[in-house]
């Protein structure tokens, strides 16, 4: 005799399979998209003769896209629905992917940050959709075990990314050092910088047509819809009315602070990696190694994700998971702060290593679980406010955006400092120094942890 809680949970298995199987490919495809980034920022570095604070405005037009569209994003939700905002979120993707192409023709940054910006867009739309679908569609306490499983697609998504932009597009990036660039003539310089950047039309074309695909797919797929405001106390409401009144709740809020400071720590580490390795020296045989870096933190990533997987809700839950990497991120930080650039590993296969790389690819694993733990704790007896509150979760993506191009900015004052001082042999640099400011980000991890997801009223 089947018992009724074995029983709710055969029905669960098998109401959430499908929908679980076409989001995974979504988060693959979006990793992929989403993990280019890092290795874009030093490419468009070169190829658009830009600083190194000015190259991160490629995460900043990215993920600025989250926080402008986000509750945009929500009302259109409301008007199609969360299966059609998924296709048409889709679909914006595949338009900013095309505008790859004139961007690359023109070698115009300004271009590829607007391509950059819609695609941002596309994914706040699919985001604002997909991810309360996830906390729904089974047990809210194995939640985050569901979106650890989208983790792991989106991972190693950006574990492949890196890889096959090096091997397809930017192979020859050994012909392009800034010593190399140098030497040419002004005509000569633009022929080649012409050439490098047209390298990234035909990848970008081919990626907007597979997303498109995948959007009539999901059109036509058997992806159920949910309503998440039942008894309609929440519909009737004006988008601002919703806003005020998701703010009453201090999980959420709370929840959003968070993310918001988590964001910053993961798309650093992802994104900021490869620049730090440049500067390490970081080459290779073929002088591009630098560029698969953002590889490693992905993978560090996936490791988090199989962990949480495994372990959550049966044997750690989502707050322990949370701590777990308040704590490791803090310890990660001081670490890379703190050790030489000068101490090295040999690793199998790959160049010689600092080991202060291998700290920054860690800092993968401290944040592998925390988008997972976050989400069903802010969104956590919300109700009908679900899919406003999503929205509002999602503006705190802007971490993504504000922080890496901070980071940029201290590098770049920390390592000018260091060569008028001639101490750029001697002293630490401001790629190193400049992770310092992701110290607040795991201590408000660690808070919301330990306390900050409790609280139901802003004062009793």
């Amino acid at each position: 005799m089947i018992s009724n809680t074995q029983s709710s949970l055969v029905v669960e298995k098998s109401n959430t399979i499908m929908p679980m199987i076409i989001l995974t490919v979504l988060f693959f495809i979006l990793g992929f998209v989403t993990w280019l980034n890092g290795p874009l920022i030093p490419f468009f570095e070169m190829a658009c003769e830009l600083t190194a604070s000015q190259a991160y405005f490629v995460t900043f037009a990215f993920y600025i896209a989250y926080f402008v569209m986000a509750i945009p994003s929500s009302w259109v939700i409301e008007k199609v629905g969360y299966k059609n905002g998924i296709s048409l979120g889709l679909l914006i993707i595949a338009a900013g992917a095309f505008t790859f192409y004139p961007a690359a023709e023109s070698r115009t940054f300004l271009l590829f940050l607007i391509a950059l910006f819609v695609m941002g867009t596309g994914l706040a739309i699919l985001q604002t959709a997909a991810n309360p679908y996830v906390v729904v569609i089974g047990r809210r306490e194995s939640a985050a075990a569901r979106i650890s499983v989208l983790g792991i697609a989106n991972k190693l998504a950006g574990f492949v990314a890196p890889i096959v932009l090096t091997a397809l597009v930017l192979s020859n990036m050994q012909e392009f050092t800034a010593d190399k660039i140098a030497m040419l003539d002004s005509v000569s310089k633009s022929n080649a910088l012409n050439s490098l950047a047209l390298q990234l039309q035909r990848p970008y074309l081919y990626m907007g047509l597979i997303i498109i695909v995948l959007a009539l797919f999901v059109k036509l797929s058997p992806l159920p819809e949910i309503d998440l405001d039942e008894e309609n106390k929440v519909t009737h409401l004006s988008i601002f009315k919703q806003i005020s009144n998701a703010f009453k709740y201090p999980q959420l809020v709370l929840g959003v602070i968070t993310l918001m400071l988590y964001l910053a720590a993961e798309v650093l580490a992802g994104d900021s990696i490869g620049g730090f390795g440049k500067q390490l020296g970081v080459y290779g045989e073929d002088g591009n190694f630098y560029l698969k870096l953002t590889s490693f933190t992905m993978s560090a990533m996936v490791v988090g994700y199989v962990i949480g997987i495994t372990l959550i809700p049966k044997h750690l839950s989502q707050v322990a998971a949370l701590k777990a990497s308040g704590f490791l991120g803090i310890i990660l930080v001081v670490a890379i702060v703190l050790i030489s650039p000068t101490i090295t590993i040999q690793l199998p296969g790959i160049p010689n290593l600092p080991v202060v790389i291998l700290f920054v690819a860690f800092l993968g694993l401290a944040n592998a679980l925390c988008w997972p733990a976050i989400w069903p704790m802010a969104l956590q007896d919300l109700g009908g406010y679900t899919k406003i509150a999503s929205a509002i979760l999602i503006m705190g993506i802007i971490g993504g955006a504000i922080f890496p191009l901070l980071y940029g900015m201290i590098t770049e004052n920390i390592n000018a400092a260091n060569l008028a001082n001639n101490m750029q042999k001697t002293a630490k640099s401001g790629n190193q120094i400049g992770y310092l400011m992701l110290l607040p980000s795991y201590i408000m991890i660690l808070f919301y942890a330990v306390k900050g997801h409790k609280y139901r009223l802003w004062s009793r």
